[in-house]
């Protein structure tokens, strides 16, 4: 209880309740831990004000016996795709007036609020999320606690560089080809992206129905109990699932035992880099232990990316039509954009039927298995400051085993499974059947018994 950034929210709430910490100790350890680390790492482009404010409103409530709900007194970040009520939501770009007006919260956001939880500020993207790695025109580079010279991945960097740094122990992030899987992989944490529409999100994201909401945490209980918060219904996303009321974290400890997994290192067309299959393939031997039913096999689908890039590059140029300076934009991001504005009408619906197609395939895939395991990525983490390694020309190229259930809508999670040689984290990919969001959090938990997640020794930055 030394290090009250290192503790989890569970942990926190236990403290809170216990009256053995308070909501004020642990927003001031994790301010601290942000005025330290925060210049080294750029996790977060804005830092509340009225932080410690938030935190005593909750020590109250906490004193009085009357907690607002589940995550009173927790801090937590925002990634900056999301709008929050009186902070700009600048998206790391050049071209969003700061001056606002900034009146609503996003459904996220608000549902954090109602749950009491302390809003630390918001942490940094690539300009509009549209790349794997996370610099921008505006807030510069942001980079891997467990090596500064890497990159944490992206889009929702900021936000995995602030959890594995102790700077927060929850983070809200964006996942629209692999946006909270990839940065987890990259800094060894736990992150889902759930079913489409499971977390309501609004306004629509301009790259549409691929883009989902999710939290990215050190633990998966605390994953679960995030999302009991997230998964709240709110009547703006037109594309919403029904609400659930349940609590995510039940079943979290059910194991895995009879399960049916199928493996597969490639998909049966992906490049992987020697070291991050040989972790992975390793790492499968867990589940066995734990009496699931592994078999490797390939889900049998061709290689989606000319389908994704349809819908991407697409996105990328309805995007672009409505930036006034389009001259201070990221220059890959208009690139993406000037080659999706070549895309037909007809091109697009192609690949729409094709993605309806893909969906059905995997409905039919997991008749026979109860989940897909994967590598996360075919690379570890690679120099900060570049959008793609050695030998790729685009974030996708190196990122397919992630963008194929944006496509599909799929729960998917990253959970890390090792290290590399040189001490960098990476992760294994979880993917369940369409809304069986409950099925991957239990997978996942069951791993984590197996192999805890832990964070990087913050003492060496």
């Amino acid at each position: 209880m030394s290090d009250l950034c290192s503790l989890t929210a569970s942990a926190l709430l236990e403290g809170f309740n216990k009256r053995t910490i308070s909501p004020v100790e642990a927003t001031k350890a994790v301010l601290e831990r942000i005025e330290k680390l925060n210049p080294k790492l750029n996790a977060f482009c804005l830092v509340s004000k009225d932080a410690l404010k938030e935190a005593a409103a909750s020590e109250k409530r906490w004193m009085s016996g009357q907690p607002k709900s589940l995550l009173d007194g927790v801090p937590v970040s925002i990634k900056d795709l999301l709008l929050t009520k009186g902070w700009p939501t600048l998206r790391g770009s050049k071209t969003v007036d700061a001056k606002g007006p900034w009146n609503d919260d996003a459904p996220a956001v608000a549902r954090l609020r109602e749950h009491g939880a302390v809003l630390l500020g918001k942490t940094t993207t690539p300009e509009f999320g549209w790349k794997g790695v996370t610099d921008s025109p505006l807030t510069g580079i942001t980079r891997n606690p467990w090596n500064p010279q890497k990159t944490p991945g992206g889009s929702s960097g900021g936000a995995v560089a602030a959890v594995a740094a102790g700077m927060g122990p929850l983070a809200v992030g964006t996942d629209g080809g692999g946006s909270i899987r990839i940065p987890c992989s990259f800094t060894g944490l736990f992150g889902i992206k759930p079913s489409f529409g499971r977390v309501p999100a609004w306004p629509l994201s301009p790259f549409g129905t691929v883009a989902h909401v999710g939290p990215i945490t050190h633990s998966v209980t605390d994953a679960a109990l995030m999302l009991n918060v997230l998964a709240q219904a709110d009547a703006r996303d037109w594309h919403a699932l029904p609400h659930e009321p349940r609590d995510w974290r039940t079943g979290l400890e059910d194991g895995v035992r009879g399960l049916r997994i199928a493996y597969s290192p490639d998909l049966g067309y992906a490049k992987v880099d020697p070291e991050v299959l040989s972790l992975v393939k390793k790492s499968i031997s867990v589940f066995e232990e734990l009496g699931a039913r592994v078999e490797e096999k390939n889900p049998g689908f061709e290689n989606p990316d000319p389908i994704f890039r349809t819908h991407w590059f697409s996105g990328a140029a309805f995007l672009m039509k409505g930036v006034k300076k389009p001259e201070l934009v990221d220059p890959g991001l208009r690139e993406v954009a000037a080659q999706g504005e070549k895309i037909t009408a007809h091109e697009l619906l192609d690949a729409q039927m094709k993605r309806g197609a893909l969906g059905a395939h995997m409905n039919l895939f997991h008749r026979d298995y109860d989940l897909l395991v994967t590598p996360t990525l075919s690379v570890p983490a690679f120099d900060a400051g570049k959008e793609f390694p050695e030998g790729v020309k685009r974030w996708i190229d190196w990122t397919p085993f992630s963008f194929p259930f944006n496509l599909t809508q799929q729960p998917a999670a990253s959970i890390p499974c090792g290290f590399t040689k040189a001490g960098l984290p990476v992760g294994l990919h979880i993917v369940g059947p369409r809304y069986a969001d409950a099925l991957v959090l239990r997978a996942a938990r069951a791993f984590e018994t197996a192999r805890p997640i832990v964070l990087p020794d913050i003492s060496r930055l």
